[in-house]
């Protein structure tokens, strides 16, 4: 038998002491928590006990000493105040192997389904609104107490990700613990720790509590809810949603990064800078052989001058579509073959880097063509300052936190909950940026105002001197519901990604007939003069990003060349000498971007591209030079 529980011990550790050595759970609880999560054994009833604290009476005489500590208690919801405690007569020792238990999960969800899940989950509401202490009367859940569950459950919830998987099945989840694990309150010396661990065998998560110190009967189980975190003022901002605070006197100034900031971003990209070369020279008849793994470039790229080849080690050009690393080697050995990509380009593509560079152009603030943005990482009280200042002013204060690098609007969500946008700092690496209240809207004849994004393929052929070229069609994507600044989690009405979302009309508008619609509605905006304040930005952008030498900026590789995709929407703004204006919000840029449509649309597209970037011929090409 023995022999049995060292090979499921053996097995355990194989699946899940990765997950649980970067939890820092002791070594000395495995076994038995193996042997607890085989048997789905919950002890912890046995140790512990809920206790409801009385709410002392604002009549009766308090001390001072007991007032700070009762304003301190950071009891999540508005109801009764709990504590857990130990009730075991002998209380428990740390360094007995079995002091360690198992806490189940009341809901997981992802945060995009929490709404509809409130509303159709049999009980789930009733059971929530009791946890969180929300009054909830009657049988059917109503939109009032379903908000209210909205709003509080970021005090309770906890997060974890999975490793492996689709890009969605990376999304954070997140989860509330049951009734015991969730009354367990937060102290800054905490009695016991908690981690999630997902049990692969049964593919569901559990909470992991330990002690980490021995207890006494009667002493209170509390947990860091900033575990981890040192920083004095971090660890006040990110304890805000338990113990409100104000943080004013912070300043909300956010200037660039040092140097060693992008010297740390090229470490952790793996990316090897190339050594100085000259400008390669090809002969004007050179017919160049490419090599691309992109099924859309094998299928329509037909110009004469260029041939493909499965071979690398013969190719002239490659095409990539992921990342290029090594570009030392490359130019050290082939620095005449040509690359669709620039070292440091990341500083353009990843949200949180192009926020940096981007202050190069506006200052602390960020250039006007960039939303307000703040990395939630480095910049969380200066954050918190600029959203406490705002609400003091009365103004909006609607945000949306996006992941630094993921596309299609993934793990992307809208709110003015400010403990909701602290606690998303926990899930992954985001940054927040103003969301864009007053957008230009499109009358859409089926359905109203609504919002529309623009998406401009960019060509950019060195970056010193700088050459970038526009594609001269641009593509266009609208919201499916009227504009308004509520239901903000209403997919179809605050977002404009349709063409990945099953089931979900895609209304298509080619950019020849967008621009007399859109000049209808808007007469006194002519799309030249709105297309011209977009190239302006596009233009600010890339000077900004190959201003200063790799990995500051984008490397002036000789040999690079490039493609993006840049996303933008329009927003009311008021000029320096006080006119209604459109003003272009640059969204963000993407790296070798899907050119489906491109193709379908116009054959010539991969011929144009190759031409611009590659033999340096725009003749007969559909760009237009920007700088």
């Amino acid at each position: 038998m023995a022999g049995d529980g060292e090979e499921a011990l053996a097995a355990f550790v194989a699946l899940h002491g990765a997950a649980l050595r970067a939890s820092r759970v002791p070594t000395r609880y495995w076994e038995s928590l193996s042997r607890k999560l085989r048997g789905e054994v919950f002890d912890a009833g046995d140790y512990f006990g809920i206790m409801q604290v009385e709410e002392v009476d604002e009549e009766e005489e308090v001390d001072e000493e007991m007032e700070e500590q009762l304003k301190k208690k950071p009891n999540p919801g508005n109801g009764p105040c709990f504590k857990v405690i130990v009730t075991n007569e002998n209380g428990l020792q740390a360094s007995n192997p079995d002091s360690v238990f198992l806490i189940d999960h009341a809901w997981t969800y992802r945060v995009e389904h929490a709404r509809q899940q409130l509303r159709r989950v049999p009980g789930l509401l009733h059971r929530m609104a009791n946890l969180m202490g929300i009054a909830f009367h009657g049988e059917l859940p109503d939109e009032g107490s379903i908000e209210q569950v909205l709003q509080e459950m970021w005090k309770y919830n906890q997060t974890y990700q999975l490793s492996q998987g689709t890009a969605e099945e990376k999304v954070p989840v997140w989860y509330i613990m049951d009734e015991f694990g969730s009354r367990i309150q937060h102290s800054d010396q905490p009695s016991f720790a908690t981690a999630p661990l997902f049990y692969m065998p049964q593919q569901i998560a559990y909470t992991v509590l330990w002690p980490l110190r021995d207890l006494e009967t009667g002493d209170e189980v509390t947990r860091d809810y900033a575990y981890g975190e040192t920083d004095r003022l971090i660890r006040k901002c990110v304890l805000l949603p338990w113990v409100p605070t104000e943080v004013l006197d912070v300043s909300c100034f956010t200037p660039e990064p040092p140097d060693e900031h992008y010297q740390a971003i090229l470490a952790e990209n793996k990316e090897k800078l190339p050594v100085v070369i000259n400008p390669p020279v090809y002969a004007k008849d050179k017919v160049f052989k490419v090599f691309t793994d992109i099924q859309q470039v094998l299928n329509n790229l037909t110009h004469p001058r260029f041939v493909f080849t499965d071979n690398e080690g013969e190719a002239d050009i490659l095409y990539n579509f992921s990342h290029f690393k090594d570009y030392r080697k490359l130019s050290e050995e082939r620095p005449e073959v040509m690359v669709n990509q620039f070292p440091c380009e990341n500083l353009l593509t990843v949200k949180d880097c192009l926020a940096s560079i981007a202050r190069r152009a506006g200052g602390p603030d960020g250039p006007r063509w960039l939303p307000r943005t703040f990395n939630l990482q480095t910049e969380l009280p200066q954050f918190v300052s600029y959203f406490q200042q705002r609400d003091r002013r009365g103004e909006d204060n609607h945000w949306i936190c996006k992941p630094w690098n993921l596309a299609r609007s993934l793990d992307t969500h809208i709110t003015n909950n400010l403990n909701n946008i602290i606690r998303h700092r926990e899930s992954s690496p985001k940054v927040v940026c103003k969301y864009i209240e007053e957008p230009v809207l499109f009358e859409r004849e089926d359905v109203g105002l609504v919002k529309f994004d623009v998406r401009y393929v960019v060509l950019l052929r060195s970056a010193r001197p700088l050459q970038l070229y526009s594609y001269n069609v641009f593509w266009l994507r609208f919201s499916n519901r009227a504009f308004s600044l509520d239901d903000l989690d209403d997919y179809e009405k605050h977002f404009t990604v349709m063409n990945y979302a099953p089931g979900v009309t895609l209304k298509q508008v080619h950019c020849e007939d967008f621009i007399p619609l859109f000049e209808k509605q808007y007469p006194e905006y002519p799309w030249t003069t709105v297309q011209a304040s977009i190239f302006k930005a596009f233009a600010e952008l890339f000077q900004v990003a190959s201003s200063k030498p790799a990995p500051l900026g984008i490397c002036d590789y000789p040999s690079s060349r490039a493609i993006y995709a840049i996303d933008l929407m329009l927003k009311w703004d008021t000029s320096r000498d006080g006119k209604r204006i459109m003003q272009p919000q640059i969204l963000e840029v993407n790296f070798n971007p899907d050119c489906d449509r491109a193709c379908q649309y116009h054959p010539t597209f991969f011929n144009d591209v190759f031409s611009t970037l590659f033999l340096d011929e725009t003749d007969n090409c559909h760009v237009t030079r920007i700088v």
